[in-house]
């Protein structure tokens, strides 16, 4: 492999890599809204003492 390729194929990897990372952190932000959400969610909590 040329000293060109190894740069080309170094490049993609780090793009890639970087969309990857994008999504594993746009994953954990919504799951934190999700729970947060849930958290403040005042149906929930009126649902809750009916069903206590």
């Amino acid at each position: 492999m040329t000293l060109h390729w190894a740069h080309v194929t170094a490049g993609y990897v780090l793009v890639l890599g970087g969309f990857a990372l994008l999504a594993v952190t746009t994953a954990l932000r919504h799951a934190a809204a999700k729970r947060r959400l849930a958290a403040l969610d005042p149906r929930q909590a009126r649902q809750g003492r009916k069903a206590a």
